[in-house]
This record gives structure tokens, sequence and C-alpha cells, in this order.
């Protein structure tokens, strides 16, 4: 199965990086199965492409219809998806992953501090303790069969 992580992070503090990793997220599944392109499937969106906007629009699209069933359809909660990994892989490599996660988060945010920093101090002078600005990102993680999360795109 082909699927994405989208996993929200709330950004409080630019200097220091204070930042927030939300409990739960999403995970959106392709709903053709994946097989390694080749010249008779490259076109197939539905089996390369993890988007909900696109894949809504086949046949094969489950929806889940039950909130305390969150582990089937084509787009499910992000802890259903964890749990099944820890499941398969145990909690250690689950562990190592996350934490590579987590990596991506604060490498990926603190390239944003000089530009981000500058704006803030520049609207809010005041703002000595660093609480006067926030925002949410959701991000967009890819994981390979080895467990190896690798960063989308961010919203």
């Amino acid at each position: 199965m082909k699927y994405d992580l989208r996993i929200y992070v709330l950004l409080v503090g630019i200097s220091p990086l204070r930042i927030y990793v939300y409990k739960d997220g999403l995970a959106r599944f392709a709903t053709e199965k994946y097989e390694k392109p080749n010249d008779k499937n490259v076109d197939n969106i539905y089996m390369h492409l993890t988007n909900y906007a696109i894949n809504k629009e086949n046949e094969n699209f489950v929806k889940n219809r039950d909130k305390n069933n969150d582990d089937v359809g084509s787009k499910r909660s992000l802890q259903s998806v964890l749990d099944g990994i820890e499941l398969e892989c145990g909690s250690e490599k689950m562990e190592e992953m996350q934490h590579k996660i987590y990596d991506i988060f604060i490498k990926c945010l603190t390239l944003t501090v000089p530009s981000v920093g500058h704006l803030v101090k520049s609207c809010q002078p005041e703002d000595i303790e660093n609480q006067m600005c926030f925002e949410v990102f959701g991000f967009d993680i890819m994981i390979d069969q080895k467990l190896t999360p690798y960063l989308l795109e961010v919203n």
C-alpha cells in the first residue's frame, strides 16, 4: 500500500524555536495497489499519488463512516497507521522512525528562523518573551519500506 502522512506541527516561538507536534493527524492512501512505475502504469494517478482530492474521485475510494474504527478506508487516522507499523516492525523501529520525522520538523523550521524571526521582531518588537506568534503547519511525510521518512511538502 502506498500512503502519506499529514502531521500537524504548532510553532509557538522563534527565538528560541518552540514547536509542538499534534498527537494525531491523517494518513492518505492511494486507491490502486502500488506497483513500481513502468511503461504500462506510469500514468495511473490513483496508484502513484496519495492526494485526497485525486483519490476521492476513484471508484475504489473507501470512505470511513465509523469514527470509532479509524483504521479503515482510504483516509485514516495517523495513529492507526503508526499502531500498524509498530505491530509489524516493533516499538524500537517505530520510535526510530518517529525521531527521524521529528528531526525533519526541527531542521525544516530551523531554516525559517532567520527570515521569520526578523519579520516577527520588526512587527512585534515588544515581544521579549517570545509569545506573540504562532503558526500551524501540515507536514506531508512519506515512509518507505525501510521506515525512512521523506518530506513531501509543508502547508
